[in-house]
C-alpha cells in the first residue's frame, strides 16, 4: 500500500480512526500460529486493518461465526467449466474461492494468443482475483495436431502483464529432461517467476532433473507415495479433486495416516464441470473432504489458503491479518465449513447477482473445421485380429494398455459389453486425419459419445459402439461448430453446443447444466460406469501426456514407451 494508505490503517489500527466495515465477534482462523482468534476484523478500502476490538461506520455482528481467508485454487482451466470464464468465477467465489491461479493452454491450443486475451479480458474485472499462467506446450507435444503453437518469442510481450504470474504447467517432461533448447527457452523466459508442473509417473531419476529444471510445482500426483517423491525434490504438490480426476482421498490420506500437517501441499480444481461445483462445491469441498478424511481443520484450511499464496508468490492474499486484503469465508462450524457468506476486498458477495456474459470476438466461433468425414474412416482392421486397448480407470484419468484378440480371430473389430471403439478426428486444419481404436471400460452400449473438448489438442473425440451412431456424433458437432453430444438408436438424444472454442457455451450456466445433468444421466444409463464423468473423461482419452496409453488423429499412442501402435 501507498504512504496515504498506510496512514489511514495505522490510525485505525490504533483505534484512532473508525473503520469503514468492522466484523465484530468473530473466531478467526489464524493460519500462521494456527489458533482461533476471538475478536473484531477492521476493513478499510478492502485492506484489513487491525484485529481486535475496534468500531466502525459499518458494523456487522458475526455472533461468534468462524472467519478464514479466501479460498485459492492453486490451478484451474476455466475452459473445463464449459461455461464463460466470469460464470464459473462468480459461482465458484459463492462457494469461498477468491483467487484462481488459471492456466489457459485449453483456449492457446485451439485460438493462440487470441485465445489466452480472451480469457485475459473475460477475468479482469470480476469480483475475484484472477491471475494466469503462461501455457508452455502449445502443442502439448511434437506428436500432437492442434490449432496454434506458442514460442517463447510469442510468450515474452505477456511478462508485462501484471496477472501472469508465470509459466503454466510443462507436460512435455521428455523435452524438459533432455535439454532441448525450444523448451528450455520457455524456462528461461520465466526464470525469475513460478513455473508449474505436469509430471504424473516419472522415474525418480526423470523426476529429479525434472525438478532441476525449476519446476516446482505438480497437480499429477495420484498416491500419496509419488506425492512424497515430489516433496523430496522440493516440490508443492497440488492436490487435485476435479470431476473426473479425484485424487484427494489417496493423498490426505496418506498425510492424516501419518500424522502430517500438509506443508508444502496446496489444493487445486483442475479440470470441474460447473454442475459438480454447484452441487458439492469448489475448494470448499476440498476443505470439508479433508477434514472427514481426518485432517485437522486449521491444516486443511491452510492449505487452501496460505500454503498457495506462499507458493505463488501472492503477497496480501490468503491471511486474516493487517495489511491483507479483505478475502473472506464465514461459516458456522469449522468441521462442516458450509459457507454461509464470502467477501472480496471486503464487500459482502451477492449471492444471486445476476451474472454478464461478455461478448466472444467472432473469430473465436467456428472453429471446427475437419475434412472429409464417413464412417468408412472408423473402420478398424489387424492383420491377426489382435488390438491394442485403452482400459480406462474409474476416478482417474489415467489409463491402462491391454490386448485384445477376437474370439472367432476376425481381423476387423467389433463392438460388445466389453470393449467399444474410441476415435479422434483431427478439427482445426482439415487434413482429414482420423484415429481409431479400443476402449475398456467406458461401457456405453446403443449409441454414441462425444465432444469438441479433447485435451488438449481439442480435436473431436467419439466413443461408441456402431460406427453408424460414431458417425451421427461427429457429425452433430461439426454442425453445432462444437459440444457434447449423444447419439442413442440411431438419433441424436440431445446436445450441449459449446461454440466458444468448441469449449465454452455463451449460453448461460443454468442452460448448460440442465442440459449436461440430462446427457449424464442418460449416459449412465447407457452404460457408462457410476464412477466415471462421461463427458469430462473422455475429453482426456487423447492426451498424450498421460500415461500409459491415448487415442489421438494419428492413431494409438503408447505414453510410456513414446511410439504409435500399428495394427
Amino acid at each position: 500500500m501507498d504512504l496515504k494508505e498506510y496512514q489511514k490503517c495505522s490510525r485505525i489500527a490504533r483505534g484512532l480512526e473508525k473503520a469503514e466495515l468492522v466484523l465484530k465477534n468473530a473466531k478467526i482462523v489464524n493460519v500462521f500460529t494456527r489458533e482461533i482468534i476471538e475478536g473484531d476484523i477492521a476493513i478499510t478500502d478492502g485492506i484489513i486493518a487491525g484485529i481486535g476490538r475496534f468500531q466502525g461506520n459499518t458494523e456487522k455482528d458475526l455472533s461468534g461465526k468462524y472467519v478464514c481467508p479466501g479460498f485459492i485454487d492453486s490451478h484451474l482451466h476455466l475452459e473445463s467449466t464449459l461455461v464463460t470464464p466470469a460464470e464459473l468465477v462468480t459461482v465458484a467465489s459463492r462457494h469461498g474461492t477468491t483467487t484462481f491461479i488459471v492456466d489457459p493452454h485449453e483456449s492457446a491450443n485451439v485460438s493462440g494468443l487470441a485465445g489466452i486475451d480472451y480469457i485475459l479480458d473475460q477475468t479482469a474485472d470480476v469480483k475475484a482475483n484472477v491471475f494466469v499462467m503462461m501455457p508452455s506446450c502449445v502443442p502439448a507435444t511434437a506428436i500432437d495436431d492442434n490449432g496454434c503453437m506458442l514460442t517463447a518469442e510469442d510468450m515474452a510481450p505477456y511478462l508485462e502483464e501484471k496477472r501472469i504470474l508465470g509459466l503454466g504447467e510443462v507436460m512435455d517432461y521428455l523435452s524438459v529432461v533432455n535439454g532441448d533448447e525450444l523448451m528450455h527457452r520457455k524456462l528461461e523466459l520465466f526464470s525469475d517467476k513460478i513455473r508449474d508442473g505436469h509430471a504424473p509417473f516419472l522415474s525418480e531419476e526423470d523426476l529429479q532433473a525434472y525438478a532441476m529444471a525449476g519446476i516446482s510445482t505438480d497437480h499429477e500426483c495420484s498416491t500419496f507415495d509419488y506425492a512424497m517423491m515430489e516433496r523430496r525434490n522440493g516440490m508443492t504438490v497440488h492436490i487435485r479433486e476435479g470431476s473426473a480426476a479425484r485424487n484427494l482421498e489417496a493423498i490426505v490420506g496418506g498425510l492424516v495416516s501419518r500424522h502430517m500437517d500438509g506443508e508444502g501441499f496446496c489444493f487445486c480444481t483442475d479440470d470441474k464441470h460447473i454442475e459438480d461445483i454447484e452441487r458439492e462445491g469448489h475448494i470448499d469441498h476440498n476443505v470439508r473432504k479433508s477434514i472427514a478424511l481426518g485432517m485437522d481443520p486449521v491444516s486443511a484450511i491452510r492449505m487452501a489458503t496460505i500454503q498457495a499464496a506462499n507458493c505463488y508468490g501472492l503477497k496480501g492474499l490468503g491471511a486474516v491479518a493487517p495489511g491483507y486484503q479483505a478475502d473472506l469465508v464465514v461459516f458456522e462450524d469449522l468441521k462442516s465449513i458450509h459457507v454461509e457468506e464470502v467477501y472480496h476486498k471486503g464487500c459482502l458477495i451477492d449471492q444471486n447477482e445476476e451474472i454478464v456474459i461478455k461478448k466472444c470476438p467472432d473469430e473465436l466461433k467456428n472453429t471446427v473445421r475437419t475434412g472429409t468425414f464417413s464412417k468408412e474412416d472408423l473402420r478398424l482392421e489387424s492383420s491377426d485380429g489382435m488390438f491394442h486397448v485403452l482400459k480406462m480407470e474409474a476416478g482417474q484419468i489415467t489409463t491402462k494398455m491391454e490386448t485384445l484378440r477376437q474370439s472367432d480371430g476376425a481381423c476387423e473389430f467389433y463392438a460388445d459389453d466389453c470393449y467399444q471403439k474410441i476415435a479422434v478426428v483431427e478439427r482445426h486444419k482439415a487434413t482429414g486425419k482420423v484415429g481409431v481404436g479400443v476402449v475398456k471400460g467406458f461401457g456405453i452400449r446403443g449409441g454414441a459419445i462425444a465432444s469438441s473438448v479433447s485435451h488438449d489438442s481439442h480435436n473431436l473425440i467419439v466413443i461408441g459402439d456402431n460406427d453408424e451412431d460414431m458417425e451421427l456424433a461427429v457429425q452433430e458437432l461439426i454442425r453445432t461448430q462444437g459440444g457434447y453430444t449423444i447419439v442413442a438408436d440411431h438419433r441424436v438424444f440431445d446436445t450441449l453446443e459449446l461454440p466458444v472454442m468448441g469449449l465454452m457455451s455463451d449460453a448461460g450456466f443454468r442452460y448448460s447444466n440442465t442440459k449436461l445433468k440430462t446427457m449424464i444421466e442418460k449416459a449412465h444409463s447407457m452404460g457408462v460406469p457410476e464412477g466415471i464423468a462421461p463427458f469430462i473423461t473422455l475429453s482426456f482419452m487423447a492426451l498424450p501426456v498421460i500415461p500409459e496409453v491415448r487415442v489421438t488423429p494419428r492413431g494409438i499412442y503408447d505414453v510410456v514407451k513414446g511410439e504409435f501402435y500399428q495394427f
